[in-house]
C-alpha cells in the first residue's frame, strides 16, 4: 500500500507563487510559469520552468529556497521522488522556513523518501513532521516495506486493541496490515486472531476461504471437527466442489447424523455440484444410502435416546441430543444435551459444550449460544471451531 501524496498540498504551490513576487523578474516569471503547470497538471513542463529559473545567475539565498520548494512540487507530482527529496532536505536545512512551515517540509519529505524507496529515512522525516495519522502510518508503511515486521505488528496491535477499547471497529486496512505483519513472522496464532477479527468486523468470503483452509492444519488441530470445517463452508457459501460435498455427506454419515448427511446430498444436487459428469452414479447411490439411513435413525431415535438416559455417563445424551438437533428437532435435542452434561463423566466436555452452544442458536437462543461457544476451550481444535461458529451466528442463521 502507497502512501499518497499531494504534489501541491504538502509545501503550497500558492505560497512559491506569492514568494515569486519578492524575487528577480525572469525568476518570478519562470516561477509563476511552473506554477501555473503544476495546477494544469504538467508536472514534468514545470520541472522545466524550474529549471529555468535556477539557471538565472546571482540568486539570492531566499530566491533558491523559493526555487527548492517549487522543484519539489513539481518532482513530486512528476514522480522523480529522489529529486523532490534532495530539494525538500535543501529548503529544511536553509533554516528560514516561517513558522509551522518546517512540519509540512517534513511530511512531504518524508511522503517522497518513502516513493523513493529510501524506507529509513522516510520514517527519520515522518518522526520529525510530528505525531499526526498520516505520518504515523507512513512510519507503519515504511517500516512494513523495510521489513521490520515486529515494529509493525507491535504498532498495528496497539491502533487495533485502542480502537476495540474504545468501542470503535478496527479499520479493514489496519487489520490487514497486522495479519500481514504477523504472517511474515510465521506468528499463526496471531495472525489466525487477527483474520478472525477481519471475519467478526468485514464478513468476506475470502476470509472464511483462508481460515477454514488453515484452520485443519493448525498443529494440534483434531480430524474430528472435519465436518465441522465442512459445515462452516457450507453456511458461510464457501463448498463448490463435488468432492467436498461427498466428503461432508460421508463424515456426517459416520457420526450418525444420517439427516445431515442427506441434507448436505440434497444441497449438492440442488445446487448443480453433484449430480452430473462422470462421478454422477456415485454421487446418486450416496443420496440413496443418505435417504436409507436416514428411515433407520427416525425408527431407532427413540430407542437410543432410552438407552443414552440409561447409561451411567451424559456422552449418549449429548450424542443423541445432537442428532435431533440435525433432524429439525432443536428443542428436544438441546434438552438432551443439557441433562447429559448435567449428568457428567463425560469424554469430552469441551466437545459438549460446542454441540450446547449450536444447540442453543439453532433453538432460538442466539445470544446464549454465542455466549456458550465463546466459552469453549481446548488446544485441540475445539474452541477453534467454537470462536468461529460464534462469528458466523453473528453474521446469520445457521443452515
Amino acid at each position: 500500500m502507497l502512501f499518497n501524496i499531494a504534489p501541491d498540498g504538502a509545501v503550497g504551490v500558492a505560497a512559491a507563487q506569492a514568494q515569486a513576487q519578492a524575487v528577480k523578474p525572469d525568476i518570478a516569471k519562470a516561477l509563476k510559469a511552473a506554477a501555473d503547470l503544476m495546477r494544469a497538471g504538467k508536472f514534468k513542463d514545470a520541472m522545466a520552468k524550474v529549471r529555468e529559473a535556477d539557471a538565472v545567475p546571482g540568486k539570492t539565498p531566499a530566491e533558491q529556497l523559493t526555487i527548492e520548494r517549487a522543484r519539489g512540487s513539481a518532482a513530486l507530482g512528476a514522480g522523480d521522488y529522489d529529486t523532490a527529496a534532495r530539494a525538500f532536505e535543501q529548503v529544511l536545512a536553509s533554516g528560514k522556513l516561517p513558522a509551522g512551515e518546517e512540519a509540512k517540509i517534513a511530511e512531504a519529505l518524508a511522503g517522497a523518501e518513502y516513493r523513493a524507496g529510501h524506507y529509513a529515512k522516510s520514517i527519520q522525516w515522518a518522526r520529525k513532521a510530528g505525531n499526526s495519522p498520516a505520518m504515523r502510518q507512513l512510519i507503519v508503511q515504511a517500516s512494513f516495506q523495510s521489513g521490520d515486521f515486529a515494529s509493525v505488528a507491535k504498532q498495528m496491535q496497539a491502533d487495533v486493541s485502542a480502537d476495540e477499547q474504545a468501542g470503535r471497529r478496527p479499520s479493514d486496512q489496519d487489520l490487514q496490515l497486522l495479519a500481514n505483519a504477523y504472517q511474515r513472522l510465521n506468528n499463526n496464532a496471531g495472525f489466525a486472531s487477527t483474520v478472525e477479527k477481519l471475519l467478526a468486523y468485514y464478513p468476506k468470503k475470502e476470509y472464511w476461504v483462508d481460515i477454514l483452509s488453515r484452520l485443519p492444519r493448525k498443529p494440534g488441530f483434531s480430524d474430528r471437527f472435519a465436518l465441522d470445517i465442512y459445515r462452516l463452508q457450507i453456511a458461510t457459501g464457501n463448498m463448490t466442489k463435488p468432492n467436498d460435498f461427498m466428503e461432508a455427506a460421508q463424515l456426517a454419515l459416520q457420526a450418525g447424523l444420517a439427516s445431515e448427511g442427506k441434507r448436505i446430498v440434497e444441497k449438492g444436487f440442488s445446487t448443480g455440484v453433484l449430480g452430473t459428469g462422470a462421478e454422477a452414479e456415485r454421487q446418486k447411490r450416496l443420496r440413496d444410502l443418505a435417504l436409507k439411513q436416514e428411515a433407520e435413525a427416525t425408527a431407532n431415535i427413540e430407542k437410543e435416546t432410552a438407552e443414552a438416559k440409561a447409561a451411567k455417563d451424559g456422552n449418549g445424551l449429548v450424542k443423541v441430543g445432537y442428532q435431533y438437533v440435525t433432524m429439525g428437532q432443536a428443542d428436544k435435542g438441546l434438552a438432551l444435551i443439557e441433562e447429559g452434561i448435567a449428568k457428567g463423566s463425560l469424554k469430552r466436555p469441551e466437545d459438549a459444550k460446542l454441540r450446547l452452544g449450536l444447540a442453543q442458536i439453532q433453538a432460538g437462543k442466539k445470544a446464549k449460544g454465542i455466549q456458550t461457544l465463546k466459552s469453549v476451550q481446548g488446544t485441540d481444535g475445539a474452541a477453534d471451531v467454537a470462536r468461529l461458529w460464534a462469528i458466523q451466528a453473528n453474521q446469520q442463521p445457521l443452515s
